[in-house]
C-alpha cells in the first residue's frame, strides 16, 4: 500500500511555481496577483482564505483579500466583482463560499471573469472543460489529477466508481476522468443518495473517488483488493483528545488501507493539493495573458 502523500507533492509543485516567480520577477514583470473576496464571517472560511494568503506567500505571489460584512448587499458584492475584473493587475479571482443567505452565489460566480476564474466554477470554464477544451478545472478534482500524475496511476480501461455528485467535485472528476487523457479513460460510475448497491458498485471498482461528506462511509468490505482510493471528505468528529475533536473522511482510513494499492489520508491527501491547484491556475491566468 502506498500513502499518495498530498502534502509532501504539494510542496514539490510550490517549489515549482516559486522558481517560475523568480524568473518572472528578474525579467521585471510584476509578479502573478490573487484577490479574494470574503463576504461574512464564516469560521471555516476565514482559516481557508489564510491558508490562500500564506499559500501565495510562499511562491512570490501577491495577494489581496477583500473582507466585507456580511450585510453587504449582492449588488456592492457584485461592484467590487466588476472592478476587480477590470483591474489589470489581478491575475486571479476567486470568492470564498459560501456566501451570506441573501446572496445568489450563482449570479456572483457568473459574475467572475471567465479568464480571472481560477477556482474554475463559471459555466464558462466547466463548459469548456465538459467538452475538453482549455480551462480552468476547479481546484480539487484538478489537484486529484495532478497527485495521480505524480504517482504514474495507471487509470485507461479501469473501472471507476465517483461517491458523490456535487458540481464542486463529483461531476468534473467523473468527466476527467472519462476524457481520452492521461489521468483519464476510464469507465465511470457516478453513485449518490438514491443510488441502489453502493456497496456492490464500489467492490467491483478498480479507482474509488469518496466525496459524499459522510464520515468513514467506505469501509473494507466496499473495497477490493489492489483499489485505488481517493478520500476527499473533511469532517471534525468528537474524540477523547486533547483537542475534543478529530479530523477524519469519507473512508475508514485503517481498514480500507490494509487492501487498498494507493490511498490518500485525511488530512495530508486531497487537501494540500487542492490549495496548491489554486496556484497552478493562477500561474496559467498568468501566463495566457502573456506578461
Amino acid at each position: 500500500m502506498v500513502i499518495l502523500d498530498g502534502k509532501k507533492i504539494s510542496q514539490e509543485i510550490k517549489k515549482e511555481i516559486a522558481e517560475t516567480v523568480k524568473s518572472i520577477i528578474a525579467a521585471g514583470k510584476p509578479a502573478p496577483h490573487l484577490a479574494a473576496i470574503l463576504a461574512g464571517n464564516d469560521g471555516a472560511s476565514e482559516t481557508y482564505v489564510g491558508h490562500k494568503e500564506k499559500d501565495c506567500h510562499e511562491v512570490g505571489f501577491r495577494s489581496t483579500v477583500l473582507r466585507f460584512p456580511d450585510s453587504i448587499s449582492q449588488k456592492e458584492l457584485l461592484s467590487e466583482i466588476v472592478r476587480l475584473n477590470s483591474d489589470n493587475e489581478i491575475t486571479g479571482l476567486i470568492v470564498q463560499l459560501p456566501l451570506p443567505g441573501h446572496i445568489s452565489e450563482r449570479e456572483v460566480i457568473e459574475a467572475i471573469n471567465p479568464d480571472k476564474d481560477v477556482d474554475g466554477f463559471h459555466p464558462e470554464n466547466v463548459g469548456r472543460m465538459v467538452m475538453g477544451l482549455p480551462a480552468f478545472v476547479s481546484a480539487t478534482p484538478y489537484g486529484i489529477i495532478e497527485l495521480m500524475k505524480r504517482y504514474s496511476i495507471e487509470t485507461s480501461g479501469k473501472n471507476c466508481v465517483i461517491l458523490g455528485r456535487s458540481n464542486i467535485v463529483g461531476r468534473p472528476m467523473a468527466n476527467l476522468l472519462s476524457q481520452k487523457a492521461y489521468p483519464g479513460d476510464c469507465t465511470i460510475t457516478v453513485c449518490h443518495s438514491k443510488s441502489k448497491n453502493i456497496k456492490g458498485i464500489c467492490a467491483e471498482a478498480d479507482i474509488i473517488v469518496a466525496a459524499l461528506g459522510v464520515p468513514e462511509f467506505l469501509s473494507a468490505d466496499m473495497v477490493k483488493e489492489g483499489a485505488v482510493v481517493i478520500d476527499v471528505g473533511i469532517t471534525r468528529v468528537k474524540a477523547d483528545n486533547k483537542s475534543g475533536f478529530r479530523l477524519v473522511g469519507d473512508v475508514k482510513f485503517d481498514e480500507v488501507s490494509a487492501k487498498a494499492s494507493f490511498i490518500t489520508p485525511v488530512p495530508g491527501g486531497v487537501g494540500p493539493m487542492t490549495r496548491v491547484a489554486l496556484l497552478k491556475n493562477t500561474l496559467k491566468s498568468y501566463e495566457l495573458k502573456g506578461r
